[in-house]
C-alpha cells in the first residue's frame, strides 16, 4: 500500500509540472497578444478560488476548518501563491527567460537546505548527488532548448525576483506540510487561493478594469482559460496530493520536469530539435529524482536505529 501511495504521488507531481510546462509558453503567447502579466497572475487566482469554492459546494460535507488553521492558510497562501507567483512573473518580466529559468534549479537545494533546518531530515550523499545530477540537466535542456536566443536583458532584480519566488515557494513546502495532510485538498486550496485573492485584487483591479476586453482574440482567452484550469486549478490539485504523500525535497526535484517538458512542445512544433544533450538532459533529471527518492528519510533512519537496538537487546 506504501508503494502504491508514493507511485501516485510521484504521478500526481509529474502531472502538476508537465501542466505547469505547458502553460509556459501558452501564457508568454497570451501575455503577448494583450494579457499582462498581472492580468494573468489575477486570472489564475481568482479563477481558482472560483473553482475550488464551487468543487468545495458540488462535493457536499463541508470540512471545518479551526480559527488557528484559517490563520496558517494565510500564510501558506502568501508563501505558496502571493510571494511564488508574483514575485516570478514580475522578475520574469524583467529579465531573461534563460536567466529565470536557471534560478528556478535552486528549488530543490533550497528545499533540502529548509528540510534539514526544521524537519531534520538528513542530507545524504544519494540526496545531494541526486539534486545536483537533475541540476545539470535542467541547465542542459535550458541552455540548449533555444530560449537563449531570445531577447531579454538578465536584471539583477529579476533574478532576485525569482529567487524570491524559489525561496517562498520552499518553505512552504518545508514548514506547512502538515497542514496540508490534515484537511483534504480542496478544503487547503479553497482557502489558500480566497486570501491570495483577497490580497492581490486591491494592487491589479486597476489594471484588469483597463483590460481591453474586446480587442483580445478568442485563442488568447482560451490560453488564458488554460492557464487558469489546467496549469493552475487541476495542477495545484495534483501538487497537493504529491505533497500530501511525498517528502518535501522530493516534491521540489519535479521542479526539473518543466524544462522536459518546454523541450518536448519546442520539439513537436517545429521551434527546437532533440539531439543526444536533449536526452543525456532527460537521463540526469530522472536519475536525479530516483537518486532523491532512494535516499534515506528521517523516519527510515528512525526506523534502523530501532531495528539495531532491537537486534542488540
Amino acid at each position: 500500500m506504501y508503494k502504491d501511495k508514493n507511485l501516485a504521488g510521484h504521478l500526481c507531481m509529474f502531472g502538476a509540472c508537465a501542466a505547469w510546462g505547458l502553460m509556459a509558453p501558452l501564457g508568454k503567447d497570451a501575455m503577448s497578444h494583450g494579457v499582462s502579466g498581472l492580468d494573468l497572475v489575477s486570472f489564475r487566482v481568482i479563477g481558482a478560488a472560483l473553482c475550488f469554492w464551487l468543487t468545495s459546494l458540488l462535493g457536499g460535507k463541508q470540512e471545518e476548518v479551526s480559527p488557528r488553521d484559517l490563520l496558517l492558510f494565510f500564510f501558506a497562501g502568501m508563501l505558496a501563491i502571493v510571494f511564488n507567483q508574483c514575485c516570478y512573473t514580475i522578475g520574469l518580466s524583467i529579465t531573461s527567460p534563460v536567466n529565470a529559468s536557471i534560478v528556478t534549479t535552486t528549488l530543490p537545494i533550497i528545499t533540502m537546505v529548509l528540510a534539514a533546518l526544521f524537519l531534520k531530515e538528513p542530507v545524504t550523499n544519494k540526496k545531494v548527488l541526486g539534486i545536483f545530477c537533475g541540476a545539470i540537466g535542467a541547465l542542459l535542456l535550458i541552455m540548449g532548448n533555444g530560449h537563449a536566443t531570445q531577447a531579454g536583458d538578465g536584471e539583477l532584480t529579476g533574478d532576485l525576483l525569482c529567487l524570491t519566488a524559489q525561496c517562498s515557494f520552499a518553505v512552504y513546502l518545508t514548514i506547512f506540510k502538515k497542514l496540508i495532510q490534515k484537511y483534504t485538498v480542496v478544503t487547503c486550496m479553497k482557502w489558500m487561493f480566497t486570501y491570495a485573492t483577497i490580497v492581490i485584487l486591491p494592487f491589479t483591479y486597476k489594471e484588469l478594469s483597463m483590460l481591453p476586453w474586446t480587442s483580445i482574440s478568442v485563442a488568447t482567452w482560451l490560453e488564458t482559460a488554460f492557464v487558469v484550469f489546467v496549469g493552475t486549478y487541476l495542477a495545484y490539485i495534483m501538487m497537493m496530493t504529491g505533497q500530501k504523500m511525498l517528502r518535501p525535497t522530493i516534491v521540489s526535484m519535479y521542479n526539473y520536469v518543466q524544462p522536459i517538458v518546454a523541450c518536448v512542445v519546442s520539439v513537436a512544433t517545429g521551434l527546437g530539435v532533440f539531439g543526444w544533450s536533449q536526452g543525456l538532459a532527460v537521463v540526469l533529471v530522472f536519475g536525479g529524482v530516483w537518486l532523491v527518492t532512494q535516499s534515506k528519510s528521517r523516519a527510515d533512519m528512525k526506523a534502523e536505529a530501532q531495528r539495531r537496538t532491537a537486534s542488540k537487546d
